[in-house]
């Protein structure tokens, strides 16, 4: 009775520590997706069922929701009084939401072309110690830039190369914030801009993933054994993700882009060279 006792209480201690630890590193730009390979990989650890991806994924999703409710309230609003009265002050947002639309595509379609070779071919841990050095790559190299666009002068080009760079971050160990904000700077857009436009970004392909796998939910033969840890995961992942999202914002008002690239750095080789 103590031996299970004790086994219980560690399975409930490692979904905690995996909803903190995908929650955390969610919003920053070092890849919660590679992350959890791991550690999963080094801390032997075994996430069961399908569907705890998909819920600690939408628990991130509610914390971008609410961080961003009062830019989704606006666009919402301005985009319905564009099109019902052609308001012009809310064109800028109608065009926003378009934007948002378009950049939406490249990882819907890609994910769903190239779901099952990534999953077969890619997602492996000496992969994600290759894609993380190319993230501090990435994010070294636009560490200084300043960019001078805001919503209101993104183009239908920028949506795409935007939209392009999420649906390169399907690869483990590619940050998806960090391969969208790389994209945005480069395009010249000012880091409050990109990182507004990186995250709402993200709800339309989380939430669509999140449709698409409810399913995998309903029938995962360990959610009913599994449905204490999950929730624990969940909550977690939804604080972490919150909190994370708050701090990665002063981040990047600060500019300081480089410390997340030296720690791609230090991590990346560490993770290929030990696995």
């Amino acid at each position: 009775m103590e031996d299970l006792l004790v086994t219980d209480f560690l399975t409930l201690l490692k979904y905690l520590f995996l909803g903190l630890f995908q929650g955390f590193t969610e919003p920053i730009p070092i890849s919660s997706s590679g992350h959890l390979e791991i550690a999963q990989h080094f801390f032997g650890l075994d996430i069961k069922g399908l569907s705890f991806a998909l819920l600690v994924n939408t628990a991130s999703l509610l914390a971008v929701l609410l961080i961003y409710r009062e830019d989704i309230m606006r666009l919402i609003r301005n985009g319905l009084a564009y099109i019902t009265t052609k308001d012009k002050q809310a064109e800028s947002d109608f065009r926003f939401i378009i934007y948002l639309i378009i950049g939406t595509i490249p990882a819907g379609v890609i994910g769903i072309l190239l779901e099952d070779f990534i999953d077969m071919h890619l997602a492996n841990i000496k992969t994600v110690g290759i894609t993380l050095i190319l993230t501090g790559l990435a994010l070294w190299l636009i560490r200084n830039l300043r960019g001078r666009k805001n919503d209101a002068e993104l183009s239908y080009k920028d949506a795409i190369i935007v939209g392009l760079a999420q649906a390169v971050a399907l690869i483990p160990g590619i940050s998806r914030s960090g391969a969208t904000i790389v994209a945005a700077m480069g395009l010249g857009m000012k880091q409050e801009t990109a990182l507004r436009f990186s995250f709402l970004l993200y709800i339309p392909v989380s939430a669509g993933g999140m449709i698409l796998g409810f399913n995998d939910i309903l029938t995962d033969p360990n959610l009913s054994e599994y449905a204490i840890p999950y929730t624990i995961a969940f909550v977690a992942s939804l604080v972490a993700s919150y909190f994370s999202l708050k701090w990665f914002m002063n981040i990047m008002a600060k500019g300081n882009l480089k410390y997340f690239a030296i720690y791609c750095f230090i991590v990346g080789p560490l993770v290929y060279f030990l696995s």
